[in-house]
């Protein structure tokens, strides 16, 4: 018996070992698991550009309220000569750069209309400091604080492409004050949008291919999984990160050249990273907004200003047919669509000619 005991206390003590064991083994991989998960989805810090191993920084800055450095870029007529002041917002993966370098596309129309242009980079793009608090709220204050920084003037025009184009409608809501007219060229539209039928928003989304249904989604229902989604290897990421062909259409493809030749100067776009300029503008445009572009109220009751809405009928990007649905439910928006055009259509020098034209009576 007393063997047995025996025995039966040293199997007791292996078996408590093992369990032992075990739990360590257990708590270890846990402890792995919730690491891998947290290092997967959070970014590392971004590189602030002008800090130690950082970007440097090249261009004009101001600093915001909060502390943050906003890089701009100036041109056409000096300011204080100048018969109308544009800012114009630059649009998904580019900088103060690219969209400039549209103006010097209509060098005659800047000369006859007297205009100034000033772009920046949004925060996270190029040589401006991310905003991690980033709102279409904060980024029309944004606008706002630059333009007084440079001596704007009580009122100043907006233009903004493709998302920074979304951004102006942020402007139309916090800072309609601020405004002698806005422009938005093909504006990036939000499926989430209260003001959608849902059977139309529905349908929209659904002609995008699928790689960007996904992004779409992510960005919108689960925006903590957004670096992680762009940077795994399992699925498919974001299509328009990755200029996949299928996005674009057909008079797209034909303008790429010139896209690229505009922009072959530029400096690069994420130069403190993806995820708080790209990831970012995917959570802030397609997230959860706190108005709906529709209940806007007109800011220029009076006709002292006008507000222009440009999109292309073949966008692959921006569905025409949510864009149609906003301009037709708001009857203060001047709606041009051109015909056979896709997201790009901007780089044409006659169709930005139109564009600039527009918001001054007489000069279209």
């Amino acid at each position: 018996m007393i063997i047995f005991s025996n025995f039966i206390a040293q199997i007791v003590k292996k078996f408590s070992f093992l369990l032992g064991m075990i739990k360590e083994i257990t708590v270890v991989l846990c402890l792995g698991l919730a690491v891998w998960a947290y290092q997967t989805t959070h970014p590392p810090p971004p590189k602030l550009c002008g800090a130690p191993g950082g970007p440097p920084v090249t261009a004009p800055r101001i600093k915001l309220r909060d502390g943050r450095h906003l890089s701009y870029k100036e041109h056409g007529f000096p300011r204080e000569k100048a018969k109308a002041k544009i800012i114009l917002v630059h649009g998904f993966a580019s900088t103060k750069h690219d969209i400039m370098s549209m103006t010097h596309l209509v060098p005659h129309v800047v000369e006859e209309l007297g205009l100034y242009f000033v772009s920046f980079d949004r925060p996270g793009y190029g040589e401006s400091d991310p905003d991690p608090k980033r709102t279409p709220k904060s980024i029309a204050l944004d606008i706002e604080e630059l333009a007084d920084h440079l001596g704007l003037g009580s009122k100043f025009y907006v233009m903004g492409y493709s998302m920074g184009g979304q951004v102006v409608w942020g402007c139309l809501k916090y800072i309609p004050h601020r405004l002698a007219g806005a422009t938005l060229i093909a504006p990036v539209v939000n499926y989430w949008w209260p003001c959608f039928p849902a059977n139309l928003s529905t349908e929209a989304y659904h002609r995008q291919i699928p790689q960007e249904q996904w992004m779409l989604s992510v960005a919108h229902h689960a925006p903590w999984l957004t670096y992680w989604w762009n940077t795994q290897k399992l699925f498919p990421a974001s299509a328009i990160i990755a200029r996949k062909p299928e996005i674009f259409s057909r008079q797209d493809l034909e303008l790429a050249p010139m896209v690229a030749e505009n922009s072959k100067d530029s400096p690069p776009a994420t130069p403190q990273g993806e995820f708080e300029s790209l990831h970012r503008d995917y959570n802030v445009g397609l997230g959860k907004w706190e108005f709906d572009p529709m209940e806007l109220e007109n800011p220029f009751p009076n006709n002292e200003g006008s507000i222009h809405l440009w999109q292309g009928d073949e966008d692959a990007v921006v569905p025409v047919s949510l864009q149609r649905y906003i301009a037709q439910g708001i009857p203060w928006i001047n709606y041009h669509e051109l015909p056979g055009a896709g997201h790009l259509f901007l780089v044409i020098p006659q169709n930005f000619e139109q564009i600039v034209k527009a918001p001054f009576p007489g000069k279209e």
